[in-house]
């Protein structure tokens, strides 16, 4: 599937904010925790805790939230497909991004193991 630049436009004007709750759910109602997740974002973006309750309450964008982010050196090993795109395949760098992190709740909601998750060997 083609990512079009109206959908790149519609990732990048979403909030993290208006996400992270159904990120929330997806990985509890797995069994999983909020702070796995929290985990799972931190090796992403490089965001704690604290830092995450800052940009949910400043209600930032996708784009500025990965403005933001030091994105993991090893963030190119997440590879698949996520909500039908291949992410090796997304030519724009925030949907891209975007689509990185969604793969990451993916996979821990359901239930790979941390150190597969954060491609630690």
């Amino acid at each position: 599937m083609k990512v079009t630049p109206e959908h790149n436009e519609r990732v990048a004007k979403l909030t993290f904010a208006e996400v992270y709750p159904h990120y929330i759910k997806k990985v509890e109602s797995k069994g999983r925790t909020k702070a796995e997740l929290h985990e799972v974002i931190k090796w992403l973006t490089g965001f704690d805790d604290k830092k995450l309750k800052e940009l949910i309450a400043e209600k930032v964008t996708f784009e500025t939230f990965f403005k933001k982010a030091k994105l993991n050196r090893n963030a190119h090993l997440i590879t698949g497909v996520i909500c039908g795109y291949r992410i090796e395949e997304i030519d724009n760098p925030l949907t891209q991004q975007v689509r990185y992190l969604d793969k990451l709740v993916d996979e821990l909601a359901k239930g790979k193991k941390m150190e597969k998750i954060l491609r630690e060997g």
